[in-house]
């Protein structure tokens, strides 16, 4: 329901909009990493990790589920040639530490090995996902959303109504699903995505990795909770890491291939083509981008994907 209340809400954003999205359109080319994503992260991730935490503890999944950062940022840069400097491997490592360390709350820590590995797939279908999304993270991030939460709520909404035990929840239940779907499902992965395309999925995966501390802040302005020991060094940790993260500019003399694709774009040095007529920016069309070499602060999103000697 949260998917779907999320799908629900997108689809009248863009229904309801005036004006016409000047994002690149999704093609019958992005067909398979959407479907890729839908299945793994959209169905597979979330069924794994509720199969996971009916035999787990509180703190053992909590733990656990902090694995989808470093499975993205392993996959973007063994696979999908993303580079992180030094300084940058520190910053998201700091990160990282960090959310395990607001994890820590106290409980008991236990609970069976099958459980640990179902959760720890659902963190390796996650990382999948995110790498997936990058791909196609120069598409509309509305309609990727949407598509996205629409499939995947239908899927999900299915296995759960195949249960023997499935029942419909009542109206107000389904409202509040809707509203916190439209945010915390709809939004959200709308600026991921935006993320994704900007940072790329590694360094992505550290910043996504600071959600426990923003849940931590939340608990002690909403609820008045005292904060832990395990909390204050953890947001420390994640603190430290992003300003360092912040403060990196990574620059070299590279050179771009050539390459012909459609995105979101203004007329800046990397996009240096002749229109018919007048044009309003950013707009986006098919273009291409010639061989070209220079040296300016980039990071490795999908027009940086050069190889670094160190």
């Amino acid at each position: 329901m949260l998917y779907l209340g999320a799908a629900t809400t997108l689809t009248i954003y863009r229904f309801v909009g005036r004006s016409k999205s000047r994002e690149a359109q999704i093609t019958s080319h992005d067909i398979a990493p959407i479907i890729g994503i839908i299945f793994f992260g959209g169905v597979l991730g979330p069924v794994l990790m509720l199969l996971g935490l009916r035999s787990l503890s509180a703190l053992t999944g909590s733990l656990l589920l902090n694995l989808e950062g470093p499975f993205t940022a392993l996959i973007a840069v063994g696979l999908m040639r993303e580079y992180l400097g030094p300084h940058e491997v520190f910053s998201a490592a700091t990160i990282m530490l960090g959310g395990v360390l607001v994890s820590l709350q106290p409980g008991y820590f236990g609970g069976s090995w099958i459980g640990a590995v179902e959760i720890t797939a659902a963190c390796l279908s996650w990382a999948i996902d995110n790498n997936l999304t990058q791909r196609v993270s120069l598409r509309d991030p509305v309609a990727v959303a949407r598509i996205k939460t629409l499939a995947a709520g239908s899927c999900v909404l299915l296995i759960a109504l195949a249960q023997s035990d499935a029942r419909i929840p009542r109206p107000t239940s389904l409202m509040w699903a809707a509203i916190v779907g439209a945010f915390c499902y709809g939004t959200s992965i709308v600026l991921d995505v935006k993320a994704l395309r900007a940072l790329g999925a590694a360094r992505e995966s550290a910043f996504f990795a600071t959600a426990p501390f923003v849940g931590a802040l939340l608990s002690i302005s909403v609820f008045w909770e005292i904060p832990s020991i395990w909390e204050i060094a953890g947001a420390s940790l994640m603190i430290i890491g992003v300003v360092t993260f912040v403060r990196q500019k990574h620059s070299h003399l590279h050179a771009h291939e050539t390459i012909f694709h459609e995105h979101l774009h203004v007329h800046d040095e990397h996009h240096q083509h002749g229109h018919d007529g007048s044009i309003v920016e950013p707009h986006s069309h098919a273009h291409p981008h010639g061989v070209m070499a220079h040296a300016h602060p980039h990071v490795s999103d999908l027009h940086h994907r050069h190889l670094h000697r160190c």
